[in-house]
């Protein structure tokens, strides 16, 4: 006999969980993509977008994954050979690297590993080595979905204007759009992509990439620029259609409008605030079946530099991929795997796991969540410590208006 009857919780770091009133909000009949409600919903989405990335830059809707918008910001921005300085902190910025080799680039690694934040003093340093300014473009990401890092973008941004560097600074925010604040413009970011199935709480397939002037202007030497990734009429259409190199995709946006009112009726800060509360709820749990002989460790050890939308923590092997089968088919609940912590077939792939707390997530689904990995450690035998769910729960409890 099973607890898992019931709606079942996909607490992993996207998609995230799809509010019910953004999928009522996609529940109707296909639209006139040509005039009408549609067209005149649009210029507000992107006017929300940019509010909620601190941002009066331009902005890019594309019909894809996050994926997609490495692609898109590489593609408007390259030259075959141009040098990038990939700064990695995972495997997503390992991979946003990868893809622009493949689109002909030559990217060095900046590589801070698997557990800390990038070090702005090293990128500094290396910058100030390039005195010819080869560098083009530096890649950066601001959470890291599969560490948990999050990066201190102004930082970096300080290291480069420090080494007197003219390199455009492209910040992922996939992971962190909606969960944790960015200030596009304030932050000197150039150009920032994100998507629409984390913090935006809408399925995945809208890919988001935000450009300042200077992006903008340097598309200029770009050679790499095709008529569908074409940032240039997307942002800027003279029709409809240009928006999304096609026809529209209709009912993402009808989910992402409601996704963007429900933002908006909380307040873009208290959207932050709810985050960081969950975020420490989960961290305090984590702590706490740590200690006194527990296997579970957060995988980044300083709170200032951990994300608020995704946890990544580490348990001993032999207990990880235990636990999230037995939470699947006893509690109704899926956990994240640990994605590129470990080779494939290494038995230490087994030693982590990742908790999605983005997006649409309160505390009864946090701290139900908690007390569901509880009675799994108890279930199998797994050494905890005391006291996880009154510390997470004492969080909740001090959250400001609880």
């Amino acid at each position: 006999m099973s607890l898992a009857h019931g709606r079942h919780y996909l607490a992993i770091p996207g998609p995230s969980v799809m509010p019910d009133r953004v999928l009522q909000a996609m529940h109707q009949a296909a639209p006139n993509i040509y005039t009408g409600a549609l067209t005149d919903m649009v210029p507000t989405i992107v006017a929300d977008l940019k509010a909620i990335a601190g941002t009066t830059a331009h902005c890019a809707i594309y019909i894809c994954n996050g994926h997609g918008t490495w692609e898109a910001s590489l593609s408007n921005l390259l030259a075959q050979g141009d040098k990038l300085l990939a700064v990695t902190t995972g495997r997503f910025g390992i991979n946003w690297a990868l893809h622009a080799r493949a689109m002909g680039a030559e990217v060095e690694d900046l590589d801070f590993g698997l557990r800390s934040p990038a070090d702005p003093a090293a990128l500094e340093t290396r910058l100030r080595a390039d005195t010819t300014h080869e560098i083009r473009a530096v890649l950066a990401s601001h959470v890291d979905t599969a560490t948990g890092v999050r990066n201190d973008i102004p930082a970096l941004r300080a290291a480069m204007d420090a080494a007197g560097h003219p390199a455009l600074l492209m910040v992922d925010c996939v992971a962190s759009l909606g969960c944790d604040p960015f200030e596009m413009d304030a932050w000197g970011v150039d150009v920032m992509i994100a998507a629409s199935q984390k913090g935006l709480m809408t399925p995945p397939g809208l890919g988001i990439v935000f450009f300042s002037d200077k992006a903008a202007k340097a598309q200029a030497r770009a050679d790499r620029v095709t008529p569908y990734w074409d940032w240039a009429p997307r942002a800027n259409p003279a029709e409809f259609y240009q928006h999304f190199g096609g026809t529209a995709p209709t009912h993402h946006l009808f989910g992402l409008r409601a996704a963007l009112d429900m933002i908006g009726e909380e307040g873009l800060a208290n959207v932050h605030a709810r985050h960081a509360t969950l975020a420490r709820a989960v961290w305090a749990a984590i702590d706490h079946w740590g200690a006194e002989g527990g296997t579970t460790e957060l995988n980044i050890a300083d709170p200032s530099f951990r994300s608020h939308a995704v946890t990544a923590a580490r348990i001993a092997p032999e207990h990880g991929t235990r636990l999230r089968d037995w939470l699947t088919a006893n509690a109704g609940v899926t956990l994240g795997i640990g994605l590129g912590m470990a080779p494939a077939g290494d038995p230490a792939w087994h030693g982590f796991f990742r908790v999605g707390h983005m997006g649409h997530v309160n505390a009864g689904m946090t701290l139900g969540l908690l007390a569901s990995m509880q009675a799994g450690m108890d279930a199998l035998g797994i050494p905890r410590g005391p006291g996880a769910l009154d510390a997470a729960a004492a969080v909740c409890a001090a959250h400001p208006g609880a």
